[in-house]
């Protein structure tokens, strides 16, 4: 993924699923990505903060949900970084309630595209903010549990913590 602003703050977390690097803009929260995961930025040219606020607010929030004080997040964020069909993709996924699952295929639906499965799916793989946009809480039309950039075990993981499987 390639950011259209100049200057990225950037800050790196550690939390039970391994380490969460953070980025924003002055706008708000603009990535959250665990190491190692597939679509992995250019993160070139970006700013090392740890006191940016939507970064410290970001941080403490993804504490207090990993130990299961909170299910839900309340952050500003910049999602700008994508095509208007990512962004609409992941809006949807913030509709998505904690502990609650959905298809592929009903994703698709929802934003007005019930034929365009895999391009939604591809959209779902390429969110840049993990956990907080919760794209984990799309399953295979079966059920299953089908890719997720951060790998299965953290999608597990995840589900199990929201009570979701």
């Amino acid at each position: 993924m390639k950011f259209k602003t100049s200057t990225l703050y950037t800050t790196h977390i550690d939390s039970p699923l391994g380490g969460i690097t953070l980025a924003a803009t002055d706008q708000g929260l603009a990535g959250a990505w665990f190491d190692h995961q597939r679509h992995w930025p250019d993160t070139r040219g970006w700013v090392t903060d740890d006191a940016h606020p939507a970064l410290r607010q970001a941080a403490a929030q993804l504490d207090d949900y990993f130990a299961g004080r909170r299910d839900n997040f309340e952050l500003p964020l910049d999602l700008s970084h994508g095509t208007a069909f990512q962004q609409s993709v992941w809006q949807a996924l913030r509709a998505i309630p904690p502990g609650q699952t959905t298809s592929y295929g009903a994703l698709s639906a929802g934003v007005g595209k019930p034929a365009a499965v895999r391009a939604v799916g591809a959209a779902v793989g390429r969110n840049p903010i993990s956990v907080i946009v919760p794209c984990h809480r799309v399953l295979g039309a079966d059920g299953s549990l089908t890719g997720y950039a951060g790998g299965l075990e953290r999608k597990t993981a995840l589900l199990e913590l929201e009570r979701a499987l």
